[in-house]
């Protein structure tokens, strides 16, 4: 698979990052199965005899137990630890966490980072995570106790780089102004059907800082291929005919899949958008691969905009 380098550092990804949310088959480590987690093993092996070299996962994810499952592919498969970069995030504490009644809150405290990278690097097994994110925008965050917890992860070795998901590009600012370090990654939801970076400042913020953007649920959870197996709130009353309709067309012209066709359009952004694929079905991840061997044209590119839009731009 083609390769990105993730913006200012030396870190090399291919062009489509393997997101673990859906590893473990449930977001509730006690309906894990044994067939469950052996699935998500297969899934995770799949991607990366595939040619997936960035592997996404979250403190969050099933309660942790998709670092967990990553961790035990990382050592059951040789040489895939150096030859991948892993990435992970934090910041989102659940509720009920650590005690009955309390609220779902964002946590940017230096605090609540060190130790959940602590307990990232435990179920991971691993020694340093390569890439660490911040979740979700803490209103209550102090870019200067950002700036400490994450020096100090990187002087100790548990952090190699650093980025952000999900946050508004004022707030990637201020944090980075704070930090000593270059964010060097920007995951936010983008998709043919959420175009919000291209309108909100994201992507030219990226494409200025030369910061990588990341595009979790590039598919729009499904939408966009074959169905989507659970619909996110604002996508249940969204009925997508017109862009499915352009999508095929192109999925005919290029011998393909509509899925295929709208990753190709994130890829073809200059920012080097990275979508972050969350099959867990072996052959849709391997198939995903095919788009980072087409180019659509810039006509082709606006066609699809102006389908997913459902009216002509302005």
């Amino acid at each position: 698979m083609q390769t990105i380098t993730l913006g200012v550092s030396p870190l090399r990804s291919s062009r489509l990052a393997y997101g673990c949310w859906r590893v473990t088959g449930t977001w509730d480590p006690r309906e894990i199965s044994p067939e469950s987690w052996n699935a998500g093993k297969l899934a995770i092996r799949t991607a990366y005899e595939a040619g997936y070299t960035l592997f996404d996962n979250a403190d969050i994810y099933c309660g942790g137990e998709a670092e967990r499952l990553l961790g035990e592919v990382l050592r059951e498969t040789p040489g895939m630890r150096e030859r991948v970069v892993i990435a992970t995030k934090c910041g989102i504490r659940p509720a009920h966490t650590p005690q009955p009644g309390l609220p779902q809150r964002y946590d940017f405290s230096a605090e609540h980072i060190l130790r959940s990278v602590e307990g990232s690097l435990k179920r991971l097994g691993i020694e340093t995570i390569d890439l660490l994110l911040l979740h979700r925008p803490d209103y209550l965050a102090d870019p200067a106790e950002v700036a400490e917890a994450f020096s100090r992860l990187q002087q100790d070795g548990k952090v190699r780089w650093f980025g952000l998901s999900n946050c508004r590009p004022t707030l990637v600012t201020a944090l980075q102004c704070a930090c000593p370090m270059p964010f060097i990654v920007h995951q936010v939801e983008i998709s043919l059907l959420r175009q919000d970076a291209l309108t909100d400042g994201t992507l030219d913020q990226c494409l200025i800082e030369h910061i990588t953007p990341q595009a979790w649920s590039p598919l729009a959870g499904g939408l966009l291929a074959d169905g989507a197996s659970r619909l996110l709130r604002w996508q249940q009353q969204y009925q997508p005919h017109t862009v499915l309709d352009e999508l095929d067309s192109l999925a005919r012209q290029y011998e393909t899949t509509r899925g295929v066709i709208a990753l190709a359009w994130l890829l073809r952004h200059p920012a080097g958008i990275v979508p972050v694929v969350g099959s867990t079905k072996p052959d849709r991840i391997r198939e995903a691969t095919r788009a980072t061997e087409i180019r659509l044209t810039r006509d082709e590119w606006y066609r699809l905009l102006v389908a997913a839009r459902g009216e002509p731009l302005p």
